[in-house]
């Protein structure tokens, strides 16, 4: 009976989202979109809702990474390739080329387009790829204020970009010749200097007071490169209310205008974008913490791109289309090895008494379960996607951990030298989906010695595990908030990797480097599956990720919407706002 009580009230809170999408609460005309003519002319404004935050301008931080930044800016700051629907990177070539060399080591030259320029009138450059480089290949360090060397950025990435050797850059040119490493030849590399990746680097230049970025960072001036990274870590982030925008230069087909609470983030055309002109003049991206809520009232809301059933009273509009998919974005409870966690068998007692399969049926199903692949069940491999033909061998010890077993995890928690431990989860909230997760989960683990407590907050940020304010983390893959993952897996093992930023549990293991670096440069299928394989083995045993199933991703589009698609993975719906037209 208890069971199907829990299933009652998980499926009253999987169809609040739906409802609220399908709900009638749009007046004849939407506050703020008006029409010039006939119903079936294009309106100038769509209002877009996502169930990330937008805290920042800079979606490469470790925070900014995991918030709503790269749904909302995949068009303000495009890049080499975006992130398209079936997951994989379309190159993007209005920003420019990219074409492979020949040469005795992979050699890549970027070509930008001639007439592309920010919307501040500042030509773009090949210093804006020394930059992206720079900041995320860890090669420029320091000691932090606990005496550990870290990368002077704050980057959630690493990855190839790494394995770069240089970045030739005139500064000021169009072009750039990357060459990687003599032993590096990643198989992957049409996925860096990507959609949200390009910053400018005039800005951090002004910023900063370093003149020639580019001959800082090849030189290695690492007091310049300091001073270039503490802008580059901060001095984009953003707050509702005042912006400056001369600090906000758009290379997209929109640049922000404005952000408030009330209003939303607002992006217009840039009237310097060299590509097709936007469909329609303003797109509103409602991220968390505005007044998403008032806006679907008042109809000004015709898009919602969002975890099934994470977002409660937000509508798209009475008769909105609504798609539910599985996603590439894995949802997963990411775990520190401090604290009451330090000791793996802790994290093994943890892991065993969470649900798993009834978390699957209760919040992971979407429809009717496909036999195979995403959303088929519960994720068992964080190196490989459900729908790879490698997957079903390299499960590790999955199995272990797909029902609860409370008397094993007794066991291990002892072993750790713990009868009893409490638990914070945090997430980003209010979150009807994570917040009945944690409920299931606590039910499960009381019996086991486990107390585990909903620490969810509107601010939340994953670094908060890191700064040990919470033992857990629950969200997507790479602990984002929102939209998250792609076929390729990069972020998902990017995030176990001991160096990268967006391993915020602080998880190292020697070998688990090594199969990680070794995967960027194998496509061979049998090297490949004995690669991942011995990594499960040892991650389901070291245990620095709980993954629990495919997420479901809503996505809803108000009656009128035109050239708008679902795209369940790291970019949103939002990945060609720029075609979207609204008629009514």
């Amino acid at each position: 009976m208890a069971g199907t009580e829990q299933a009652r009230r998980t499926r009253r809170i999987r169809g609040s989202l739906r409802a609220a999408v399908t709900a009638a609460a749009v007046t004849a005309v939407a506050a703020g979109v008006v029409a010039c003519g006939s119903s079936d002319e294009p309106l100038h404004s769509i209002g877009y809702a996502i169930d990330g935050a937008v805290t920042t301008y800079n979606a490469n931080t470790v925070d900014g990474a995991t918030s709503g930044a790269r749904q909302a800016l995949a068009r303000v700051q495009p890049g080499f390739g975006y992130v398209g629907p079936a997951g994989r990177v379309v190159s993007d070539t209005d920003i420019g080329t990219a074409t492979v060399m020949p040469a005795d080591r992979l050699t890549v030259q970027y070509r930008l387009a001639a007439d592309s320029v920010y919307s501040d009138g500042v030509p773009m450059s090949c210093d804006d790829l020394v930059l992206a480089w720079a900041a995320a290949s860890g090669r420029f360090t320091a000691p932090n204020e606990t005496g550990a060397v870290v990368n002077v950025f704050d980057s959630a990435q690493r990855g190839g970009y790494a394995d770069i050797d240089r970045v030739d850059c005139q500064p000021g040119s169009k072009e750039a010749t990357v060459v990687f490493r003599a032993d590096r030849g990643d198989t992957d590399w049409r996925s860096l200097f990507g959609a949200t990746e390009l910053l400018p680097s005039h800005v951090v230049a002004r910023a900063s007071g370093v003149a020639d970025p580019v001959a800082a960072i090849t030189n290695g001036d690492l007091d310049a490169v300091r001073r270039m990274a503490e802008f580059w870590n901060t001095g984009w982030n953003l707050t509702p209310g005042t912006l400056d925008l001369s600090l906000l230069p758009s290379a997209g087909p929109y640049r922000i205008d404005s952000y408030t609470v009330d209003d939303g983030l607002v992006l217009v055309v840039n009237e310097r974008w060299w590509g097709n002109r936007p469909a329609t003049d303003t797109i509103v991206v409602w991220p968390r913490g505005t007044g998403a809520s008032a806006a679907s009232e008042d109809g000004r809301i015709q898009v919602v791109d969002s975890a099934d059933g994470a977002l409660e009273g937000i509508a798209a509009g009475d008769g909105a289309t609504v798609t539910t998919v599985p996603s590439r974005n894995v949802e997963q409870l990411t775990l520190a090895t401090a604290g009451v966690f330090e000791n793996p068998a802790a994290r093994r007692a943890f892991a065993l008494c969470i649900p798993r399969a009834e978390l699957f049926e209760q919040l992971g199903t979407v429809g009717d379960a496909p036999e195979s692949g995403i959303g088929a069940g519960p994720v068992d491999s964080r190196i490989l996607a459900a729908d790879s033909p490698l997957y079903p061998g390299v499960a590790g010890t999955a199995s272990r951990y797909t029902q609860a077993d409370r008397e094993a995890a007794k066991r291990e928690l002892s072993g750790s030298g713990q009868d009893r431990i409490t638990v914070r989860v945090g997430y980003l909230g209010p979150d009807p989906r994570r917040a009945r997760t944690v409920e299931l989960v606590a039910q499960s683990c009381r019996d086991a010695g486990i107390e585990v407590v909903d620490a969810a907050s509107e601010t939340f940020t994953p670094s908060q595990l890191t700064a040990g304010q919470v033992d857990a983390v629950l969200a997507g893959t790479a602990a984002v908030a929102g939209a998250g993952g792609a076929a390729d897996q990069g972020d998902a093992r990017d995030a176990l990797h001991s160096g990268t930023g967006s391993n915020v549990g602080g998880f190292a293991n020697r070998r688990v480097d090594e199969i990680l670096d070794a995967l960027l440069v194998t496509d061979d299928h049998a090297a490949v599956a004995g690669l991942a394989g011995e990594a499960e083995t040892i991650l389901w045993n070291e245990m620095p990720t709980v993954p629990l199933y495919a997420q479901p991703r809503a996505t809803a589009f108000a009656p009128g919407m035109h050239t708008a698609v679902a795209n369940p993975t790291t970019a949103g719906a939002g990945w060609n706002m720029d075609r979207w037209i609204l008629t009514r």
